[in-house]
């Protein structure tokens, strides 16, 4: 983040916001998701279908790696992420008022965060099942990436 620009040093602050933003949604997803959907995609071999049901199964597992780990690690990273930013606008642009950019950098970061993972969770109860098989299917995708290397 010190040795690039600013607008890449904000890209990707707004990668890691958003980041943290995706894993709550998943997270907030998978505690609100019925599991039944789920078995009618395992018993027709829906690619991801069994590996939403584990994910259901496991859900305080998940919502505690999502929302806890990664959403904290999302937190402290763009919070370091946004004084350095700080630093490079009062290093460039010598403003007189050293605080207030830094006090607008931190308002923003949180604004996005909170803002970005309210309407997230919403979201997220909101189409659980969705989420929760688009999870699934990319866990699957991930799986099976070695099959696709092997010779048939």
């Amino acid at each position: 983040m010190e040795n690039s620009n600013i607008y890449v040093a904000f890209l990707i602050l707004l990668i890691i916001v958003f980041v943290g933003i995706i894993f709550d949604v998943i997270g907030v997803a998978v505690t609100s998701a019925n599991e039944k959907p789920f078995h009618s995609m395992a018993a027709r071999k829906v690619p991801g279908g069994l590996e939403a049901i584990q994910l259901l199964r496991n859900a305080e597992r998940v919502s505690s790696i999502c929302n806890d780990v990664i959403g904290d690690i999302c937190g402290v990273v763009s919070g370091s992420a946004s004084a350095i930013i700080s630093a490079q606008i009062l290093q460039n642009f010598q403003f007189s008022w050293p605080d207030i950019v830094q006090l607008m950098m931190s308002a923003l970061v949180a604004g996005l965060t909170v803002g970005g993972k309210a309407i997230g969770k919403t979201f997220a109860i909101n189409s659980c099942t969705e989420i929760v098989s688009g999870v699934g299917r990319m866990l699957y995708a991930f799986g099976h990436i070695p099959d696709m290397f092997q010779k048939k």
